[in-house]
C-alpha cells in the first residue's frame, strides 16, 4: 500500500518556481520499486516455503526428542527408585546383622558372667551349707534342752 507521502509526491510540480518547463507527473517510485522487487520476492518465496518446511520439520524433531528425553527422564527416574530400595533393603540386612552380631556378644557377655556367677556360688556353696547346718543344729539343740 503506497504511503501518503507517496500519494502526495504524484502531485508535486516537476520543477522548481521560476522559468517554465515542461510539467508533468513525476514517476510513480512505488510502483517501480515493486516492479523492480517482485522478480527478487518471487524467488525467495521457494525459499521461504523451504523455510517453512524445514522449520516445521525441526518442530517435529524438536517433539519427538522432547517426547524421547521425557521417556528417557522417567525410566532413570524408576530405575533410581529401584535402585533406592534396594539400597534400603541392603542397608537395613546389615543393620540387622549388625544388631544381631551385638545381641549374640551381649548373650555371650551375659554367658560368662552366669558362668562366674555360678562358679563363685559352688565355691561360697559348702560354707553356706555348713553355716546353715550349723545354725540348724544349734536351732535343734536349743529346742532340745528347752522341751522337758
Amino acid at each position: 500500500m503506497p504511503r501518503s507521502r507517496d500519494i502526495l509526491e504524484r502531485f508535486r510540480s516537476a520543477g522548481t518556481p521560476g522559468a517554465a518547463t515542461a510539467t508533468g507527473v513525476p514517476a510513480d517510485r512505488v510502483s517501480e520499486l515493486s516492479a523492480e522487487l517482485e522478480p527478487v520476492l518471487a524467488q525467495l518465496a521457494a525459499t521461504q516455503a523451504e523455510v517453512s518446511r524445514i522449520r516445521i520439520g525441526a518442530q517435529r524433531e524438536a517433539e519427538v526428542r522432547r517426547q524421547q528425553a521425557t521417556e528417557r527422564a522417567a525410566a532413570l527416574v524408576a530405575a533410581a527408585h529401584r535402585q533406592a530400595a534396594a539400597e534400603r533393603a541392603d542397608t537395613a540386612r546389615q543393620a540387622t546383622r549388625h544388631y544381631e552380631e551385638e545381641a549374640a556378644a551381649a548373650f555371650a557377655a551375659a554367658e560368662v558372667n552366669a558362668a562366674a556367677v555360678r562358679h563363685r556360688a559352688a565355691e561360697r556353696m559348702p560354707s553356706y551349707v555348713d553355716r546353715v547346718v550349723s545354725a540348724a543344729r544349734a536351732a535343734v539343740h536349743a529346742w532340745q534342752k528347752d522341751d522337758p
